[in-house]
């Protein structure tokens, strides 16, 4: 959407919702083929932050062990400012809960638009 069509919006009166705002309306839902399969050797979190829209992912990763592993792809977790700590998420992974995992995320500054697995 170009400056020029939401400047006309906002002449309008019209609202203009950020991307986050509309995930805080109606959340990203996870069924069917949307939740990670059992099998599933990595999960990536497409989410987007609260500040200006910025786009991140969130990739967990199977290890030697078996064990995911969460990485902020270059961006250090704690910027997400989660309610739970890195090591509970993963355990939630390991567990294949995909809907906990979600929410945990959902609990900091970012919200969960898309879910992809392999």
């Amino acid at each position: 959407m170009s400056f020029k069509y939401k400047a006309h919006l906002w002449d309008d009166k019209k609202e203009v919702m950020s991307k986050y705002q509309e995930l805080l309306k109606n959340p990203f839902y996870m069924h069917g083929k949307t939740v990670p399969k059992e099998s599933a050797r990595e999960v990536i979190f497409y989410v987007v932050s609260c500040m200006c829209d910025n786009k991140y992912t969130l990739r967990f990763r199977k290890n030697g062990d078996g064990d995911f592993k969460m990485s902020g792809m270059g961006f250090s977790l704690s910027n997400f400012q989660f309610k739970h700590k890195p090591f509970e998420i993963e355990w939630e992974a390991d567990g294949g809960d995909w809907i906990g995992v979600k929410n945990m995320i959902n609990s900091g500054t970012v919200k969960v638009e898309k879910v992809i697995s392999r």
